[in-house]
């Protein structure tokens, strides 16, 4: 076989050439008009939410919202807090949590939508938790963050906490991918 550099290759070169190179990450930019989205699921562990920001910021430095951007910070805030929540109350043995962000150019925000398995503890309205405890702030940073946000329940099971958060085109437009 005759590669795009003119060189004559074997398969069997070429499938030992795909199993040493790492795995190539698949990203798309903003669309023309300056919609993106990506959904995917996450394993409701402690690393699975880690996973779920860094996916998140990830993707976005695709759309060109680099990682210390406003936008990138507070998109990734959100995400990690949702994640926590839904992996500390939302977790149900052998149900992955969902992670939804969309970004809407002409409306200039993102829209995060974490969604579990778990209908029965939903989410409470956001307060700031006494200095002493550990945690209990998850909500009130996303609340500081976002323009709006609630929760609705999931079809067939579970909730979805979603949040808005405002954020100007990227500089350059984003790349727009083919």
């Amino acid at each position: 076989m005759v590669s795009m550099t003119g060189k004559r290759t074997t398969a069997a070169a070429q499938v030992g050439a795909r199993e040493d190179a790492p795995p190539h990450p698949r990203g798309f930019g903003l669309t023309a008009n300056g919609y993106g989205s990506l959904s995917r699921q996450f394993p409701p562990t402690p690393r699975g939410a880690r996973l779920a920001r860094r996916t998140v910021v990830r993707q976005l430095g695709q759309w060109g919202f680099g990682p210390m951007t406003d936008a990138s910070c507070s998109v990734a805030l959100v995400v990690a807090e949702l994640a926590a929540n839904a992996v500390c109350h939302g977790r149900l043995r052998g149900r992955n949590f969902h992670v939804r962000v969309d970004y809407e150019g002409p409306a200039s925000r993102f829209r995060i939508e974490v969604s579990d398995a778990l209908l029965g503890r939903t989410p409470e309205q956001a307060t700031l938790a006494p200095e002493d405890e550990e945690s209990g702030r998850g909500l009130f940073l996303v609340e500081c963050l976002a323009t709006k946000w609630g929760w609705e329940p999931r079809n067939p099971i579970g909730k979805t906490v979603w949040a808005e958060v405002a954020a100007a085109p990227p500089a350059g437009g984003g790349r727009a991918h083919g």
